[in-house]
């Protein structure tokens, strides 16, 4: 299975891709240079690999929650080139793909990923692993006050994502004794993530069609029509 991977919601600007269990990563912190600098990584994959986009199964991207324009510049990009080379993709949450790297590492089975979305809020997820590592949201997805955060029950918890940086105190505070790793407020989410996961979705036919490739901001209030913002990876 080949699958190109796309991550761009943080100041982290990445992609991976998948061959057939391998991971190759292009990786940079850059914030406001992700629309120029995302094609660039996304041809030199391909170009390292000796393939077209037109040789490979599915693009997958970090679809959000994450910066406004940093999710819109993912889901534009990977819309344009899956239209142009008729390729179907896989919506991989930000903050699933976070948990995932996370507890690739670590070997945690249970992260509360958190984002610093502004406005004194975080998008959170509370995710646990599969019997094959392979993270999943533990209820849906939120944008909140630090405050109000909750978890499931259980034990055993990690935690990762800039909005631990930024809240860390408050949310300490809501895990308790159930917290059993130091926080890691600087892990980003990463392209190689989202390619694993999109692969997951891949192997079990759970992709979608080019115009499903559409930012998610769980602020109902931004939500606005996407327009492209880059020209399509040539095919």
């Amino acid at each position: 299975m080949k699958i190109l991977a796309i991550e761009t919601a943080t100041e982290g600007c990445s992609a991976a891709l998948y061959l057939d269990g391998e991971v190759r990563e292009r990786f940079a912190v850059a914030p406001r240079e992700h629309s120029r600098l995302i094609l660039e990584m996304m041809q030199a994959l391909l170009a390292e690999a000796g393939l077209q986009v037109t040789a490979l199964d599915a693009l997958a991207f970090g679809r959000g929650p994450g910066s406004f324009t940093g999710v819109r510049i993912a889901a534009a990009v990977v819309q344009g080139t899956a239209y142009a080379a008729e390729l179907p993709v896989a919506p991989v949450s930000t903050l699933v793909a976070l948990a995932q790297g996370c507890g690739h590492e670590t070997g945690m089975h249970r992260v509360l990923a958190a984002i610093d979305a502004r406005m004194q809020e975080v998008y959170w997820a509370p995710c646990e692993a599969d019997e094959h590592g392979l993270m999943a949201p533990v209820g849906k997805e939120e944008v909140t006050p630090a405050a109000r955060v909750q978890l499931p029950d259980g034990e055993g918890w990690g935690a990762a994502g800039s909005g631990w940086g930024a809240y860390g105190e408050v949310l300490t505070s809501r895990l308790g004794d159930r917290l059993t790793a130091a926080p890691e407020p600087d892990r980003l989410p990463h392209a190689r993530d989202v390619a694993v996961l999109g692969a997951a979705m891949a192997a079990i036919g759970d992709l979608a069609p080019p115009e499903r490739a559409v930012p998610v901001y769980l602020r109902d209030h931004v939500a606005r029509k996407m327009t492209p913002l880059d020209t399509p990876l040539s095919c």
